[in-house]
């Protein structure tokens, strides 16, 4: 049962955001409650609901010790539908008061990379990224491409990509890892099956006022822009590279014509990829830091395997596999991994807060 204090603290934390909104909280202050109260919301709306049902429950249990057979009769049946309605608001409150990660509201950057093997690492970047990007459009997502770099014999030896859309980092933020290839190359005559690899990187894009870069510590460099493109990419000295140096994060964006717009695309990843070192840092600094079924999201954990002539794809962080590979790889079945990972995600807190709670 979910402690009474606890409810009572939600309530008065809506009221007073709802105050505070109402006495006109100016800038990133009013963005931010109003975020807070538009999360809030529907869980006090919850609050509410399970409080008026504890309330039915006990007035059922008084006609039940009456005297009245009929009444008590009716009492008997309300209390059993009053306690499963009690059950699933506790369920969908537990669930609801799980700590939120503050960048799951965010748009995210995708970044996939090509790994061991050769050619075929390359093909096989492409063909991840092709699976997000149909993914990103079942969601309703908007894909943005910022950098890439073409493979010899196609597919990517790189490319970074912004998602945006509701939900596409929350979604999306345990792809990052080591996903392996297992297929017979197009250019392979005796059949054999190679294994190779591409590295997934998911961040949460930062916002303007998460991170503050001192213009003294950028080197920027500017060059003309290689591979597809069109006819322009040679010509002018468009594609912008900015180096950070305290960190030695470097970024490079070369798609648009403008020099300019280049740089703005290139600051904002560079952004991004500083918020994420520095939610990196936070998280491995906390004492009670987890580590779940799911995965630390470290990039450099294998998280899947996608095995093509048995059609099949095996998530090794929760033991889940799926004999679906080509609707996975078009993106319709990806919703069925991402779904089983949140889920997996979801009940290894609720497990730890309901140990704090019984502690």
């Amino acid at each position: 049962m979910l402690p009474a204090q606890r409810l009572d603290a939600l309530i008065a934390r809506h009221a007073e955001l709802e105050a505070e909104l109402s006495r006109g909280a100016g800038g990133d202050n009013f963005v931010k409650l109003s975020r807070e109260h538009a999360e809030l919301s529907p869980v006090i709306e919850d609050v509410k609901a399970l409080k008026q049902a504890q309330d039915d429950l006990a007035g059922a249990e008084q006609l039940l010790a009456g005297n009245d057979a009929e009444m008590a009769r009716l009492a008997a049946d309300e209390k059993r539908e009053l306690e499963a309605r009690i059950a699933e608001l506790e369920k969908t409150l537990r669930l609801a008061l799980i700590p939120k990660d503050e960048a799951d509201a965010r748009d995210a950057i995708l970044e996939v990379r090509a790994g061991t093997g050769g050619d075929e690492a390359s093909l096989f970047a492409g063909d991840l990224f092709r699976m997000y990007e149909r993914y990103a459009g079942l969601q309703g997502w908007k894909v943005e491409v910022l950098s890439l770099s073409e493979g010899a014999a196609g597919g990517y030896k790189e490319i970074i990509a912004a998602i945006r859309g509701k939900g596409a980092f929350a979604r999306l933020k345990f792809e990052s890892g080591v996903h392996r290839v297992q297929r017979v190359p197009d250019t392979e005559a005796s059949g054999r099956i190679h294994t190779s690899a591409a590295t997934v990187a998911v961040l949460p894009e930062a916002e303007d006022v998460d991170i503050e870069i001192n213009e003294a510590d950028l080197k920027t460099d500017v060059f003309r822009a290689s591979g597809a493109g069109g006819q322009h990419v040679n010509k002018t000295e468009s594609a912008v590279r900015i180096t950070h140096l305290p960190t030695g994060i470097v970024v490079a964006v070369q798609d648009e014509r403008s020099q300019h717009k280049n740089r703005a695309r290139a600051m904002a990843l560079l952004r991004t990829k500083l918020y994420d070192m520095e939610r990196q840092r936070v998280d491995s600094a906390r004492a009670s830091e987890r580590k779940s079924k799911v995965g630390s999201g470290d990039r450099s954990e294998r998280i899947r395997t996608y095995n093509f002539p048995q059609a099949r794809v095996t998530d090794h962080r929760i033991n889940l596999t799926l004999h679906k590979l080509p609707q996975i790889m078009e993106g319709i079945v990806l919703g069925e991994i991402v779904d089983a990972l949140i889920a997996e995600h979801q009940a290894a807190l609720l497990a730890d807060e309901e140990s704090k709670l019984s502690a």
